[in-house]
């Protein structure tokens, strides 16, 4: 078969389209609708979310909870080293990325705590150790990791606009953005209306920000991020496909752990926890196991996530629906607003 060629997943996204703020109210943002089958374009808003789903569908949120990794620290020197945590994978989350110049034995300062390093990995990654717990220095002194394509450095209303209303698992570095708009009056709605709500955790890492740097899709390597799925959400996801309902995911973060672990949702008659690590690629040509709706963010030309909803969509259906919605002003992006595949 003939390789994807990854330039023919580009599009041009003017500067002035990408949203670098948050909404001015969580959920107010617009939601455009792409129906697969028909090819059908509608237009609404995110909190009519209910207004499309049926009593019996099920949907999935990711219920990570974004850190806030990136810190600035000083050598003993007063030169600057600036750390950015990485997410979770193992019960310690010691490692991180640096600029500039680090060597073993190294101390770093951040107020009064003092940071070490243990080691210097690959990559401009370290392994660091502190006499206070990391996690609760990057919560006194850190800075929420949101997107470098927002060009802007972290401020206050980021720490709560860059996470979502149900988040509770600590261990991302970046936010599951297509719940970012999630409110709790909206998840009322659903319940009410008979809908159900699962969670799954996947640490959302910073791979999802990296650029593809290989000609074809078929040559790059995606990098991994833990997931877990309970044995509830499980059974959840059982009964949803037994009954002949739908299953929406919110976002590509919850579609990559529901796809990576499909075989062994659908196999597993007795259902339990699980827990892996997610490094599926989704491009074109993949068939999905699992989600049947997809609710996702705009997302940046020849990106993974890009591809991904492209996988769902199809690209051709996907590209005019990204062209009218440039076309009627959209924002794009994380803090923009989404789509809804049907």
């Amino acid at each position: 078969m003939e390789k994807i060629n990854v330039q023919a997943f580009d599009y041009n996204l003017p500067e002035e389209r990408i949203a670098k703020f948050p909404p001015t109210m969580r959920g107010s943002t617009r939601l455009i609708q792409l129906n697969r089958e028909t090819g059908k374009i509608a237009h609404g808003f995110y909190s009519e979310l209910d207004q499309a789903l049926q009593p019996g569908d099920l949907v999935l949120l990711n219920n990570s909870k974004v850190i806030k990794a990136r810190l600035y620290t000083q050598k003993p020197t007063g030169a600057n080293v600036e750390l950015l945590l990485l997410e979770k994978h193992s019960a310690d989350q010691d490692v991180v990325m640096y600029g500039g110049k680090l060597k073993k034995g190294q101390a770093l300062l951040v107020q009064d705590e003092r940071i070490l390093v243990e080691e210097i990995l690959s990559n401009g990654l370290a392994r660091v150790s502190s006499e206070k717990p990391l996690l609760e220095i990057l919560e006194q002194y850190g800075n929420m990791p949101i997107p470098p394509y927002l060009n802007r450095k972290a401020i206050e209303e980021d720490v709560h606009r860059y996470q979502t209303v149900f988040a509770s698992e600590q261990g991302s570095v970046a936010a599951p953005t297509a719940s970012l708009n999630f409110t709790d009056e909206l998840l009322e709605r659903l319940q009410q209306k008979g809908i159900r709500i699962g969670y799954l955790t996947l640490h959302v890492g910073l791979g999802t920000f990296m650029p593809i740097r290989v000609e074809h899709l078929e040559d790059h390597t995606m990098h991994r991020e833990f997931y877990h799925i309970s044995k509830e959400t499980v059974e959840l996801i059982q009964t949803t496909k037994k009954e002949g309902r739908r299953l929406l995911a919110v976002g590509t973060t919850v579609t990559r752990a529901l796809e990576h672990a499909g075989a062994e949702v659908i196999l597993n008659s007795t259902p339990e926890n699980i827990i892996n690590e997610a490094d599926i690629f989704i491009y074109p040509g993949y068939e999905f196991k699992l989600v049947d709706m997809l609710l996702t963010n705009f997302h940046a030309p020849r990106s993974t996530v890009l591809m991904l909803a492209a996988a769902f969509a199809s690209w051709p259906l996907l590209k005019q629906a990204y062209e009218e919605a440039l076309e009627k002003g959209y924002k794009f992006l994380s803090y923009g607003d989404s789509m809804l595949v049907l």
